[in-house]
């Protein structure tokens, strides 16, 4: 019995997300955990199903997903993209609505690296004249 899915893989600064849509009743499950578990904070629970909330969908589609790395705000980001790409997946005409609503553009914002010199990207040792 092989039920239907579709699948999307989201990315944010660390963040992995392996996304599965399957038509059904609206559960969403990150990492074996309900959504309200896995994201206590609301935030973070809002920015992950703003696609499926903006297509008006919520309740057509079960959600799956494996994320590793990265911390809270990353996770809940690469989740975004990953769902996003799911529904292109399962209905390229819906592709038009997502782009314009900004949902499968990448956020390419990653950490900058520490400069020799520096105590960190940009922060400068002390000055001292004397």
């Amino acid at each position: 019995m092989a039920e239907e899915f579709f699948r999307g893989t989201g990315r944010r600064k660390e963040s992995v997300a392996r996304v599965r849509i399957y038509p059904g009743t609206g559960d969403v499950t990150v990492n074996n955990r309900p959504l309200d578990n896995y994201f206590p904070n609301r935030r973070h629970r809002i920015e992950a199903l703003a696609p499926l909330v903006h297509l008006e969908l919520k309740g057509n589609y079960n959600v799956v997903a494996k994320i590793e790395g990265g911390g809270m705000s990353g996770q809940a980001g690469a989740l975004r993209l990953g769902i996003a790409r799911a529904l292109v997946e399962s209905d390229e005409t819906l592709r038009g609505e997502l782009k314009k609503g900004g949902y499968l553009t990448r956020d390419a914002r990653i950490k900058e690296r520490k400069k020799y010199g520096l105590k960190g990207a940009r922060k400068r040792p002390q000055f001292s004249k004397r």
